[in-house]
């Protein structure tokens, strides 16, 4: 790459000098005008009388005359510049009028000179034959700049201004990318792995009649994965990948889209066998006769080449083609048929046991805490894509590193959780205390329905800080990834949103506007238990959703294929559904008032609360006991993250330290520094290693005499002696070094007894 731009340079430069050179043949002039002499001296050449002491004293006669604009050039019988005058002449004078030269003219004309070749022109001529070849050379050189400067543009396919025909994938020779960077997409994977095997054995499918599949088509939602899985099957099979968007074959020049599908298929049959992959082919895939120019629509055109060229009248064996979509509706047909696009894969969004697989693949280069438990967070992450985890985890990281901490915490993880769903927290907000304790009992209310109704999901964090549009929220967690819910867990859902308007009634004696998302939730699960589902008790088995839509301006509107009547008997079932959970959802949360009232109060004081303390406040445990508890873990957690980074400090302290001694040693063997410095040196590292020995042994016995007595065992009677696995510095080996080594022997004995204890 760098040749291609020195060579692309010393073009330039030559170029500059050729020009520099022109420019200096031009201005240089090679004539020779002779003498100066005044205008009144002339006359004296006409007669013959002017007289010059450098000529030897003779008389000397006017031979020719040349004058232009302003100057007059005089050539002298006998002179030796006659062949190349006027360029070269013997005198020159300078005259201000044409009146001057007339009369002078006049004079020759009447002196009538025997013998003498008097001429006189208004047009100098030139006699430097560079100045006569200069224009046509300017053409020469002009032109050939022009054709340089478009065989560049040309070459650079990319760059060009006259390149729009060509391709713009990107060719990548291989990926580092493997089916093991990919979880939570086993089947999706499994029907990949026959491509690579068809890439890598073809004779063992062609033996049985078998050909290659030409097209594979990855359809799914965005982030599940689809450009991952394609990379991965490059970086497999150990073929070349290239990779274009379906956008980059649409340009505003008529023909351009199909001329790069042809381009880019040449590129790929130069590196057969290949992967071709396409991303969001819908943008050239769509079906044809929906556009605006029917057959001649450049999309059209483009998707028509593309057609033939997978599978067309000349074969197209070694290449396959990928290509991503989430709209595989649009499609157009004769795409997605057999011979182009074999297969169709649908990348899903993970289940919780893909979840899991995901987060401990990006979690592979993170410092995870014990808190951290993948189980919970794969429940956590109900709906999430392999893009919104990791978008999570680095969320997580963030936030640790922002609170100074050694390691990533479940709390960070679940605040990613949050931040990727709600958006940050709002702490800067001013919310009165008259709204913080309405939020408090608001949220409790959620919460304690949450525990109390068997059917609802476990209640995982319950916070009063703000966030996004929502004053408050209870986050609760799927225990797995159901595809169908029963009758009795959407009663009890639509129950849990009732919980915050409940609290606020029995506490305050009345309602605020806070319940607004709450109620629109609860009222669409009853409508769609009515409507779509046939789960009320007077309707019985019986859809009222109408499967028709009518546009009317802005928006759709649906088609009614049922009568007013039975309208309004679904309406009222609506109605008794959430009255009847309305009800009972009060029942429970007034027979629980006093669990209301502490959880509401460890809200005041704490902000969030997560599982345990919810469980805490259900089993009977008041808010301060809770807050105690509370404080102790935290107190807890820093003090192990203070070991922790000491810890760490210390490893790094170590490592310099023996790096220090290595460098010491290959200085010694060149004669740097002399063998009492290098002893010193590993003097330095042995002390540090025993000072982190008797460190380790203080610790462990202080925390051997914190433990309760146990029953001893024959073994425990032993005596325990403490085990530092110390590394230690590499000996000199030389025989230049020995001296070095006999002069730290009594330190380095001391450091092996350590060991060996």
């Amino acid at each position: 790459m760098e040749e291609k731009k020195g060579g692309f340079r010393f073009s330039y430069l030559i170029l500059i000098l050729v020009v520099v050179l022109l420019l200096c043949f031009l201005f240089i002039d090679t004539s020779n005008p002779g003498t100066r002499v005044e205008l009144s001296e002339v006359d004296a050449f006409i007669s013959g009388t002017y007289n010059d002491e450098s000529t030897g004293g003779r008389n000397l006669q006017i031979a020719q005359l040349y004058y232009y604009d302003g100057t007059g050039y005089i050539l002298v019988v006998g002179s030796e510049n006659a062949d190349s005058f006027p360029n070269n002449s013997d005198y020159y004078f300078e005259y201000s009028s044409s009146n001057d030269i007339n009369r002078i003219i006049e004079k020759i004309d009447a002196a009538n000179l025997a013998g003498a070749n008097i001429t006189y022109d208004t047009n100098r001529p030139s006699d430097n034959w560079f100045l006569s070849f200069l224009p046509t050379l300017l053409i020469i050189i002009f032109g050939f700049i022009m054709v340089w400067v478009l065989y560049r543009m040309m070459a650079n396919s990319n760059k060009g201004a006259l390149s729009f025909g060509k391709t713009r994938a990107k060719a990548y020779a291989t990926t580092k990318v493997r089916f093991s960077d990919i979880a939570g997409a086993d089947e999706e994977k499994a029907e990949l792995e026959e491509i690579v095997e068809f890439l890598k054995n073809p004779k063992k499918f062609t033996d049985l009649g078998a050909r290659i599949p030409k097209g594979i088509l990855l359809v799914g939602n965005p982030g599940t994965g689809k450009t991952l899985l394609a990379r991965a099957v490059a970086g497999e099979s150990n073929v070349p990948f290239i990779s274009i968007s379906g956008s980059d074959f649409v340009e505003m020049f008529v023909g351009v889209g199909a001329s790069r599908v042809r381009d880019l298929f040449e590129q790929a049959k130069k590196n057969k066998p290949c992967i071709v992959f396409i991303d969001e082919i819908d943008a050239v895939g769509r079906q044809r006769g929906a556009g605006l120019g029917g057959g001649n629509d450049e999309r059209e055109q483009t998707l028509n080449q593309l057609l033939v060229e997978m599978d067309g009248f000349e074969p197209n064996e070694g290449i396959i083609v990928l290509a991503a979509t989430n709209r595989s509706d649009v499609l157009d047909p004769a795409l997605m048929r057999p011979g182009r696009f074999d297969r169709q894969i649908y990348v899903n969004v993970p289940d919780v046991k893909g979840r899991e697989g995901i987060l401990r693949i990006h979690a592979r280069n993170k410092p995870l805490d014990e808190s951290v438990d993948f189980k919970t967070l794969a429940r956590l992450t109900t709906g999430f894509t392999g893009a919104d985890i990791e978008n999570m985890l680095n969320e997580a990281a963030i936030l640790a590193a922002r609170a100074n901490r050694p390691t990533i915490h479940m709390k960070d993880i679940t605040e990613g959780i949050n931040k990727v769903l709600m958006g940050p927290q709002k702490k800067s907000r001013l919310v009165t205390e008259k709204d913080r304790k309405i939020t408090a009992y608001h949220e409790s209310g959620h919460a304690i329905l949450g525990k109390l109704l068997k059917n609802c999901d476990n209640v995982q964090e319950v916070s009063i800080i703000p966030r996004g549009m929502a004053g408050g929220y209870t986050m609760q967690r799927p225990d797995d990834d159901n595809s169908f819910v029963f009758y009795s867990k959407l009663m009890d859902d639509i129950a849990m949103c009732m919980g915050g308007r409940l609290a606020e009634e029995i506490v305050f004696g009345d309602i605020t506007t806070g319940a607004s998302s709450d109620i629109q939730h609860a009222s669409k699960l009853a409508h769609k238990m009515v409507f779509d589902w046939g789960m009320s008790k007077g309707l019985g088995f019986m859809s009222l959703s109408s499967q028709q839509e009518i546009f009317v301006g802005r928006d759709y509107q649906m088609k009614n294929d049922f009568s007013e009547k039975l309208a309004a008997e679904a309406d009222d079932e609506v109605r008794q559904i959430l009255a009847h959970n309305y009800s009972r959802a009060k029942k429970i949360l007034s027979e629980n008032r006093d669990k209301l009232d502490e959880m509401a109060n460890l809200l005041l004081e704490r902000e969030t609360i997560y599982t345990d303390e919810v469980n805490m406040i259900m089993e009977g445990k008041t808010a301060q006991e809770i807050i105690k508890i509370m404080d102790k873990k935290e107190k807890a957690q820093k003090e192990k993250e203070r070991k922790l980074r000491e810890k760490q400090a210390a490893q790094k302290q170590l490592a310099d330290y023996r790096n220090k001694v290595e460098e010491g040693q290959k200085l010694m063997a060149n004669g740097i520094i002399t063998e009492e410095e290098y002893a010193m040196i590993v003097k330095e590292y042995e002390d540090f290693v025993k000072n982190m020995q008797s460190q380790t042994e203080k610790v462990e016995e202080k925390a051997e005499a914190a433990q309760p007595e146990q029953p001893k065992t024959e073994a425990d009677k032993k005596p325990k002696r403490v085990r530092a696995k110390v590394e230690k510095a590499e000996e000199p080996k030389t025989e230049q070094e020995k001296p070095a080594k006999k002069s730290s022997s009594k330190s380095t004995k001391k450091q092996d007894e350590g060991e060996n204890k």
